[in-house]
């Protein structure tokens, strides 16, 4: 992570920290790796091989989802307090505009388009070895908190 003073997160993340975690999750079975946290981005990588094709041969668009939404989450993950919110998938869609080939790794960066009390809107763009758009996907984020920390019936709305 960057040094910086306008860093987003809330705490300084470790990438080995987050990778860890990921141990017995889809993350791990679809050889998903975060690579790099900047003041303002989330970076990975996700292998193009048997666990992540369609039959055809080529990234299957699921993965490619399953890799934006996994971006999205550590990275609104990392912005909140964790010891009062958590964050949820709400919605995410994606624009599939070439094939991942396979034998091949597919990189992706998470950036905030707005960070929210309640919402977060993460883009990720997920790149070839050769740095062009395989798929472009937005992702939105429920912040909630915790359970055993809501205040009142009405404050889980």
């Amino acid at each position: 992570m960057s040094e910086t003073n306008d860093s987003i997160w809330h705490t300084a993340p470790v990438v080995a920290d987050l990778n860890s975690k990921a141990e017995g999750t889809l993350n791990h079975n679809l050889g998903i790796e975060i690579t790099e946290i900047t003041g303002d981005s989330l970076k990975g990588r996700m292998p193009v091989d048997e666990r992540t094709v369609q039959p055809a041969g080529v990234l299957h668009g699921g993965a490619s989802v399953a890799f934006a939404e996994t971006l999205a989450s550590w990275a609104g993950y990392l912005v909140v307090d964790s010891s009062q919110f958590h964050v949820v998938g709400q919605e995410i869609n994606a624009n599939h505009l070439r094939p991942g080939v396979a034998g091949e790794f597919v990189y992706g960066e998470a950036t905030a388009v707005h960070l929210g009390r309640k919402a977060h809107v993460w883009q990720i763009h997920i790149r070839n070895e050769q740095g062009k758009l395989v798929c472009i996907s937005r992702c939105t984020l429920a912040v909630i908190t915790m359970p055993g920390q809501y205040a009142t019936r009405e404050d889980r709305g």
